[in-house]
């Protein structure tokens, strides 16, 4: 059996771009990991303004005010739409599964789980709620979360491709379609 880290990369220059194959240990970490792979936030932003109720039947553009920058702050009890700076490929065998990092979790910042399927190719939109009563903050061009990588024994019946997935080629934050 192949370690996960040698194996993340091995595959990750296939799998992730750019790629880090070691722990870069500036700001939040990101990089290659024990299991995984850590990924870096861009510097674009969807910052909800919206009112409620919240629906991804209804929301819209106008509900988000757009914002570059290196530091996003994400207003109490809210969410932001942010985006990795790392371009994703995965392979067909493959399925990953995104988890927040525990620095931000410890202090009321979390990422939404997702999953990455088979065959799905982009940059990852993550929803990033602060959860406190006051002001959060998040930082691009550091670690933001984890990917955990599963490979499979065969390859899957029928892939995020084959399906002609609807986020399929994702480039920055994108709202629900």
């Amino acid at each position: 059996m192949v370690k996960p880290d040698i194996w993340i990369k091995k595959m990750g220059e296939r799998m992730i771009s750019p790629f880090s194959s070691e722990k870069v240990k500036q700001g939040i970490s990101f990089g290659v990991s024990s299991y995984g792979y850590d990924f870096t936030l861009s510097d674009e932003f969807l910052v909800f303004k919206g009112k409620g109720p919240v629906s991804p039947k209804k929301i819209k553009d106008s509900d988000f005010e757009r914002f570059s920058g290196r530091v996003c702050t994400i207003p109490p009890n809210s969410f932001i739409l942010g985006s990795s700076t790392e371009y994703f490929k995965i392979p067909r065998d493959v399925v990953g599964i995104c988890f927040g990092k525990s620095t931000y979790a410890r202090c009321g910042i979390v990422v939404n789980v997702t999953p990455l399927e088979p065959e799905w190719e982009g940059n990852i939109t993550v929803q990033i709620a602060n959860l406190t009563s006051v002001p959060g903050e998040v930082y691009a061009g550091e670690g933001i979360a984890q990917i955990i990588f599963l490979g499979a024994d065969e390859v899957c019946e029928k892939s995020y491709k084959d399906l002609a997935g609807k986020y399929q080629f994702s480039k920055g934050p994108l709202l629900p379609r």
